[in-house]
């Protein structure tokens, strides 16, 4: 980077880029360079300077003092609130190259918060310093494919504005290299560039090019940090290729403000369309119905559906019965037991009720928590209970109950089970509002964080409705007290998930869909309130989904059959990859849309369930799965592996327990509005 500071104090372009703010982009604030590569030897790096262009389709063209095998050219395209940058570049002998551009913002960087979609939020600080994040580097920049819109924003606290700078190519291509880290040569053509912010003497620069690179550390794996990468693709001689960025600044109050008129950015720009599959929601779940027949287990004390720590080269089942996270055994009984009545299969609804009459009996510790996870072969109990796990063992068990009273069926040893963690529920939750992530049933805490304090408002105010209790309701309102003073209003959405401590998708959607609980079972000024919350947190929740389809190499099988990336959600800084999480965060999206009229929500609901049905294993269409119907989870989208194989593939160990129950419930719209009827 130190090449960079020099050349940025050198480097002039004579433009002057205008917003609908006010805001000069003076010639002094852009520099660029090239790098070329010879193989076999180090880059030659060039930088460049703008004169005008006798080129009358470009106003600009950019030069080195150095003789160069390559012509750059530029244009800019002022727009009221925006400006548009076209590079062209014509090669006049064979070379490889790599492109770089830098804006200088005049932000202080001390002053600044920074946003790159489903990646990084404010400083990356809730994540430790082997993942991304400002404790390792106050600079970063990334490859485009990391992020669910290649773009980054700056927020400046103090002067209330935001910068960003948005890739807007076609991206259909991606190449292999044979090498991670240094300078690499791919072995074709790829549309990935690159994207970030970077601190040149104490002022935010926005940074940006082509191919991708990776400073100050490219990442790897789950907390796996590894050197920098810049990549040098081949232009042939007589070979041209165009990029384009566009640069904007818009005004927001905070950061969440940043993020939301960020994303709706996002989605106005790239115009994310449903993804034409040939399932229908019906022919989704006659698929995926397989995985409660082939999973099922009933011959240990506990009855479940194996999906946890299964390989995706055999899914056999194996010890492991988990009540939720990413096994969701409960949930699963549900459905089953809800979908086999309806199709008369009993089959399906022999094996749910064999699951909930052995949890009943089997399934609790000695103080009447859930036994979340159980080895049975290893005879192991996780002692550690955690508030996620139990508020969703407990929504599990409370949709059972509620669906069986609707048909006159009774089950008083369920309800009281069901009652008593509840109350239990009442005794953990801290003074603030909040609930510890992890305890032990002494009710003493393990891990006292909050981040996973919105996964209990669901079972308590379905405990509130089904019991008629205003304790739990009461309760309920406590926690989005919490999460609206400590989450939501400080725009710091951290550890929900269970198997990492950073920022990430499940707590903004977990926040969203509470406050979209209560909204549902409340009227008035309060209902208002907790709209308005649900709709604040949804749009941290949408930032991380995919607004485009990320490009494969030939040869990673997900390119080869066709993924779409639009639609699916990165899951966490640690945890680099894209899966199916959505629960009900679909419903909460239509609800909102209804709300608001805001029809982007409906419209991208719409995406999010086309594209999330792409890789249903089926005969013919397996996906890399060994049997029907058992969805795929790590769906490794780009260059990060959770521990096998990379982009393009799965891990070879995945959990289609939860996959299964997300896509399940994604096919049963509208079950809590239902619910609290």
């Amino acid at each position: 980077m130190l090449f960079k500071r020099t050349f940025c104090s050198m480097l002039l372009l004579a433009v002057v880029l205008a917003c609908a703010y006010g805001v000069n982009y003076t010639p002094e604030r852009v520099c660029a360079s090239v790098s070329l590569k010879t193989p076999g030897n180090s880059a030659e790096r060039y930088a460049l300077s703008f004169r005008e262009s006798e080129n009358p389709l470009y106003k600009y063209q950019l030069i080195s003092p150095e003789k160069m095998p390559l012509l750059i050219y530029q244009d800019v395209d002022q727009a009221e609130k925006s400006c548009r940058v076209t590079v062209f570049i014509v090669a006049l002998d064979n070379v490889y190259f790599h492109f770089d551009e830098q804006l200088q913002t005049g932000y202080r960087h001390d002053d600044c918060l920074f946003y790159m979609p489903g990646f990084w939020y404010r400083r990356n600080l809730r994540s430790p310093k082997q993942a991304p994040s400002f404790h390792t580097s106050d600079s970063w920049v990334v490859r485009e494919d990391r992020l669910s819109t290649p773009l980054t924003a700056v927020f400046n606290e103090k002067e209330k504005t935001v910068m960003s700078v948005i890739r807007l190519d076609d991206c259909e291509s991606d190449a292999l290299a044979t090498h991670q880290e240094g300078e690499v040569i791919l072995s074709g053509s790829t549309s990935i560039g690159y994207t970030g912010f970077e601190n040149i003497s104490g002022e935010t620069s926005l940074s940006f090019g082509f191919p991708y690179k990776e400073e100050p550390r490219s990442y790897v794996r789950k907390l796996t940090l590894a050197p920098s990468v810049e990549a040098f693709q081949l232009l042939k001689k007589g070979e041209t290729l165009t990029l384009t960025w566009e640069l904007k600044e818009a005004d927001a109050t905070d950061f969440s403000e940043c993020v939301q008129r960020t994303w709706e950015y996002c989605y106005d720009t790239y115009r994310p369309q449903p993804v034409e599959t040939p399932y229908s929601s019906e022919e989704m779940k006659s698929v995926l119905s397989n995985y409660f027949v082939e999973s099922f287990v009933d011959d240990t004390p506990v009855n479940y559906f194996s999906g946890v720590e299964l390989r995706t080269a055999t899914c056999e089942r194996n010890d492991v019965a988990e009540v939720g996270f990413v096994g969701r055994t409960l949930l699963n009984a549900f459905n089953a037991l809800e979908y086999g009545e309806q199709q008369q299969r009993t089959d399906l609804t022999g094996n749910a009720r064999l699951v909930f009459d052995s949890y009943l009996k089997n399934g609790f510790s000695s103080a009447g928590f859930f036994n979340e996870v159980i080895h049975y072969k290893r005879g192991a109990i996780e002692q550690n209970h955690s508030i996620r796990r139990q508020s969703e063992g407990i929504y599990a068990v409370l949709h059972y109950l509620n669906y069986e009273r609707t048909r006159e069926r009774k089950h008083p040893e369920w309800e009281k089970r069901v009652r008593k963690m509840l109350d239990m529920f009442l005794l953990l939750q801290q003074a603030d509002g909040s609930f510890p992530r992890k305890f032990k049933d002494d009710l003493s805490l393990v891990d006292s964080t909050g981040g996973s304090t919105p996964s209990a408002t669901l079972p308590l105010v379905m405990g509130y409705k089904y019991f008629k209790d205003k304790r739990y309701l009461e309760a309920a309102r406590r926690t989005v007290n919490y999460l609206e003073m400590e989450i939501i209003s400080k725009s710091d959405y951290f550890s929900s998930t269970l198997d990492a401590n950073c920022e990430d998708k499940e707590a903004s959607l977990y926040a969203s869909t509470a406050a979209y609980y209560l909204a549902l079972v409340s009227k008035g000024e309060e209902r208002a309130h907790y709209t308005a919350l649900a709709r604040k947190a949804a749009y941290f929740a949408l930032s991380w989904y995919y607004t485009w389809d990320v490009p494969f190499a030939q040869g990673q099988m997900l390119g080869d059959i066709g993924l779409k990336t639009r639609g699916w959600g990165n899951v966490s800084v640690e945890n680099n990859h894209i899966d199916v999480f959505v629960f009900d965060f679909a419903d909460v999206l239509r609800w909102l849309a209804k709300e608001y009229s805001e029809q982007r929500f409906a419209d991208f609901a719409e995406v999010i369930s086309t594209s999330m049905r792409q890789l249903l294993p089926h005969e013919g269409h397996m996906c890399g799965i060994a049997k029907i119907g058992y969805y795929p989870e790590v769906v490794q989208h780009t260059h990060w592996d959770y521990g096998k194989n990379g982009k393009g593939y799965y891990n070879t160990i995945f959990a289609p327990g939860w996959t299964v129950a997300s896509l399940w419930e994604l096919f049963s719209p509208g079950r809590a509005e239902t619910f609290f009827r």
